[in-house]
């Protein structure tokens, strides 16, 4: 993921989209102590700010630090920049330790990660027995815009990255070693929804920040040609008009395994 939005950091902090306030209050809940969350993958810190209205401290970390020059300010934040070369007792350091995290978070953005890395330090750093992760990604429903959509993503699939197919199956292959609390399991993500408003110039913004799009431009390719432009606008019915996107999302929910909690004591 290092490098891949640095270009766009700026156009990706002021375009995607923040998460219902609904989703935090469910993972509040889940919590007995709102002490500390770690929101892994924070980008420019959507999520993470969120978090920070019901907990004592956020610990917001990223590969990126062009992302994190980007990041929304809040005094509950920290942001910490966590290069790849971090290994996992030093990031278990920095995030406090083994056992220090009530919360853990990662908001369209797990399946960048080495999992088998993440994992391990997540059931490091999480409470035991009580600590939770969630994970989740989200899709915007296109049927408005069928033909464009379909000509996009005919455009779009040379510079796809290969780990995005995560979010494509919307997690549902997403290895997920944790235990049920009841939203969502390894294979079995629950559906959230929510809806976005755009223009039509807002929503090709939005696109120009997703990582195929930044990969294509890299190589001097234009993946919104004059043709998909037309039709994208003929479906949208003009170019000024504000229109709401229903959105389907896709969260993991779970707390370590047993077998964790007892080889952490």
């Amino acid at each position: 993921m290092a490098g891949v939005f640095d270009k766009t950091a700026e156009q990706y902090a002021q375009r995607r989209p923040g998460y219902p306030k609904e989703w935090f209050s469910m993972l509040v809940s889940l919590t007995p102590e709102h002490k500390v969350a770690w929101d892994a993958g924070t980008g420019s810190g959507q999520a993470a700010i969120s978090v920070a209205e019901h907990y004592d401290q956020v610990i917001a970390t990223d590969v990126s630090a062009t992302q994190l020059k980007h990041a929304a300010e809040h005094p509950k934040v920290r942001y910490l920049h966590t290069p790849i070369s971090t290994s996992e007792d030093e990031l278990v350091s920095k995030l406090g330790g083994d056992n220090s995290i009530d919360l853990i978070i990662s908001a369209t953005a797990v399946h960048w990660f080495d999992l088998p890395f993440f994992y391990s330090v997540a059931n490091r750093v999480l409470k035991k027995p009580h600590g939770i992760i969630a994970v989740w990604t989200y899709g915007i429903d296109m049927q408005h815009l069928k033909n464009s959509s379909k000509m996009l993503l005919e455009a779009v699939l040379p510079y796809s990255d290969p780990r995005t197919r995560h979010l494509l199956e919307g997690y549902k292959k997403l290895p997920f070693p944790f235990e049920s609390v009841g939203y969502g399991s390894e294979g079995s993500p629950v559906e959230l929804s929510m809806e976005i408003e755009m223009t039509l110039v807002e929503f090709v913004k939005s696109l120009k920040t997703v990582s195929a799009f930044v990969k294509a431009e890299e190589q001097g390719v234009e993946l919104f040609s004059d043709e998909i432009l037309k039709e994208m606008k003929k479906e949208w019915g003009g170019t000024t008009g504000r229109r709401k996107f229903s959105s389907i999302s896709y969260m993991l929910v779970g707390k370590p395994k047993s077998d964790q909690s007892l080889a952490s004591n």
